[in-house]
């Protein structure tokens, strides 16, 4: 499972050209399946992205979390977070879960994000978005989980 956190002043994302979801200050997660993760992977990633401190406190060092600040958390289904661009100039998805297993791990990541925030705000898994943000820094942190 592969993740990309980009701490935000704001986010929104949209699908049909409706917003599907939309936060302030917080982190826009971009989320990738692949064929071989897990549960545990996922509860092991939501919890760690969870407990980043990546704000600055009072003295400008990174040092509070996103509960710490009160933030919002948007989280958007990525497959193409898993391209494979070694050979030819067409990426191959091979690595990305399928549809079926791809969305029962994002929403699973989603709902333990969830038990800690309710108010998690998502895209539509497996439609065509456009996601627009300000990101804050800009400070971006790409992240695997292995089993």
């Amino acid at each position: 499972m592969k993740i990309v956190v980009q701490r935000v002043k704001e986010a929104a994302v949209t699908a049909d050209g409706k917003t599907v979801g939309r936060i302030g200050k917080g982190f826009l997660v971009l989320l990738g399946v692949s064929q071989s993760d897990t549960e545990a992977q996922a509860d092991r990633l939501a919890k760690k992205m969870l407990g980043l401190r990546i704000f600055p406190d009072a003295e400008g060092k990174t040092n509070l979390s996103l509960a710490d600040v009160g933030g919002q958390l948007l989280v958007v289904s990525q497959f193409t977070l898993y391209a494979d661009c070694r050979k030819g100039y067409r990426p191959s998805f091979t690595n990305a879960a399928g549809g079926e297993k791809a969305e029962r791990l994002y929403e699973y990541f989603v709902d333990i994000c969830r038990q800690t925030d309710p108010s998690v705000q998502t895209g539509v898994f497996g439609a065509h978005m456009e996601i627009s943000l300000i990101n804050d820094g800009p400070f971006t942190i790409v992240w695997e989980e292995n089993g």
